[in-house]
C-alpha cells in the first residue's frame, strides 16, 4: 500500500501506534493536546512529543462517562473521558486543555479529578484581542505553561529549545500551507479525504518525521494527472474542534463536492505566515497567535469578524457554496452559524446545514442531503 491509504487505519487507532513506536524509540515523554489550538511547541521544547486527541471516533463504546457528563455535551468531551476510563490514555505523562468552551474547560477538571496521576494542564487563551496588554499577558502565560510542563517533563524549559521547537513546527505548518493551496487550486490532484489523512496523521507525529511524508505527498499530488469532474467548489465549516468520521468527508466529496477550503484540525495549522524568529520565542508565539492566526471560532476577534472571515475565504477560494457541518451540541459553533447565515445571504451565497456526531455509521442520509444540493446548483448554474 502507497500514499496516504496506509496511513487510514492509524489515525483512527486509539492505541496510537505511532505514539507506541516512538516512545519506545525515545524513551520520552508524551503529551496528550485537546482541539482546538494547543501550543505544542512547549512540550516539544522539553524533549516530548505533543499528541492531538480527538476523542474516541465511531470506534468507543462509551460505557462510564455518559455518568459525568449530561446527555446534551459534545461526543468529543465524553469519548475522550471514555478513553481515559478504559486505558487508553495511560500512554499519556499529561494532558493539555484550554478555554474553548465549558464542556472543554470542565472536561480538565474531571480529567484530574478521576486521573490525578495524570497531571492535566490548563491554558487560558486570551479573549481581548484588541487589549494592548493581550501580547505580553499571553507570553507570560505560555512561560506559565512551560514551567508546568518543564515539572513533567524533569527539567526545565529553555529559550533555545523553545526556538529550535517553533523551528520544527513551522516546517509542519508551511508544508500543509502548501497542501491547502494545492487542494484549493487543482482539487482533483489531492482529495479531501487525502489531505485530511495527512493533517491528521501530523498530529500523531514528531514533526522531523511528518515532513518528509507531507513532502512526498506534495511531489505525488503534483506529479498527478486527473480531469476536474463536474462538482462544486465548496468552503466547509464547523468542523473546528469534533472531527468527522473520514467516511463522512469521502461522502461529501463523492456527491458532487470539491471542498477547497475546511476548518479541520485548524489548531494544528493555525499561523497564516511563519512565526516571526529572534527575540523572546514567548512573544512571537503570542504575538502570532493574536495577530496572525487563522480564524478560529473559539477565538474572539472583534477586529475580523467571524463571518467576514468565512465571505473571504468563499471569494479566495473560488468556491460556489458553503457547507456548515457542525458537531451536535457544539455551541460555539452553532453560535458561528447564526452570524455565517446572515452573511451568507446578503451576499448571495447558498449554504447548507448539516450536523455529525462520532459514533455516525450511516451516511446515506447526509449524502442524499448534499447530492440535492449539488444537483440544484449545477441545474441552476446550466439553466443560468
Amino acid at each position: 500500500m502507497t500514499g496516504w491509504e496506509q496511513y487510514r487505519d492509524v489515525i483512527e487507532d486509539r492505541e496510537f501506534p505511532t505514539v507506541r513506536d516512538w516512545r519506545e524509540r525515545t524513551g520520552g515523554k508524551v503529551i496528550g493536546c485537546f482541539p482546538v489550538y494547543a501550543p505544542v511547541e512547549l512540550p516539544y521544547a522539553l524533549g516530548m512529543l505533543p499528541v492531538g486527541i480527538f476523542g474516541g471516533g465511531n470506534r468507543i463504546e462509551l460505557a462510564h462517562a455518559d455518568s459525568r457528563f449530561q446527555s446534551f455535551i459534545c461526543s468529543i468531551v465524553k469519548s475522550t473521558l471514555e478513553l481515559g476510563f478504559i486505558g487508553k490514555l495511560d500512554l499519556f505523562d499529561g494532558l493539555l486543555f484550554h478555554s474553548i468552551c465549558d464542556p472543554a474547560r470542565n472536561l480538565a477538571s474531571v480529567m484530574q479529578r478521576n486521573f490525578a496521576e495524570r497531571p492535566a494542564i490548563y491554558v487560558h487563551l486570551p479573549q481581548n484581542m484588541t487589549s494592548p496588554s493581550v501580547v505580553p499577558w499571553f507570553a507570560s502565560e505560555l512561560r506559565r505553561v512551560g514551567e508546568a510542563l518543564g515539572a513533567v517533563a524533569g527539567r526545565p524549559i529553555r529559550d533555545v529549545d523553545m526556538a529550535r521547537a517553533i523551528g520544527a513546527y513551522e516546517v509542519v505548518r508551511g508544508l500543509l500551507r502548501h497542501l491547502y493551496a494545492l487542494r484549493t487550486e487543482a482539487p482533483e490532484r489531492i482529495s479531501t479525504a487525502e489531505l485530511y489523512t495527512l493533517a491528521r496523521l501530523v498530529t500523531l507525529m514528531d514533526p522531523a518525521e511528518s515532513a518528509p511524508i507531507l513532502r512526498d505527498a506534495i511531489e505525488r499530488s503534483q506529479q498527478r494527472q486527473e480531469r476536474p469532474k463536474d462538482r462544486i467548489r465548496v468552503v466547509l465549516v464547523g468542523s473546528f474542534c469534533e472531527q468527522p468520521p473520514l467516511e463522512l468527508i469521502e461522502s461529501l466529496e463523492s456527491a458532487g463536492c470539491y471542498l477547497v477550503d475546511d476548518d479541520f484540525l485548524q489548531g494544528w495549522r493555525w499561523a497564516r505566515r511563519a512565526v516571526a524568529g529572534g527575540g523572546d520565542p514567548y512573544e512571537a508565539l503570542a504575538r502570532a497567535y493574536v495577530e496572525d492566526s487563522v480564524h478560529l471560532s473559539t477565538k474572539h476577534d472583534l477586529r475580523r469578524p467571524r463571518a467576514q472571515a468565512l465571505i473571504e475565504s468563499v471569494k479566495s477560494s473560488r468556491a460556489d457554496a458553503v457547507i456548515f457541518l457542525g458537531a451536535k451540541f457544539c455551541e460555539p459553533g452553532l453560535f458561528d452559524y447564526a452570524l455565517y447565515r446572515r452573511a451568507l445571504e446578503e451576499h448571495g451565497i447558498p449554504h447548507l446545514f448539516l450536523e455529525f456526531e462520532e459514533k455516525m455509521w450511516l451516511y446515506d442520509r447526509v449524502r442524499g442531503e448534499v447530492e440535492t444540493f449539488v444537483e440544484s446548483m449545477l441545474f441552476t448554474e446550466a439553466t443560468a
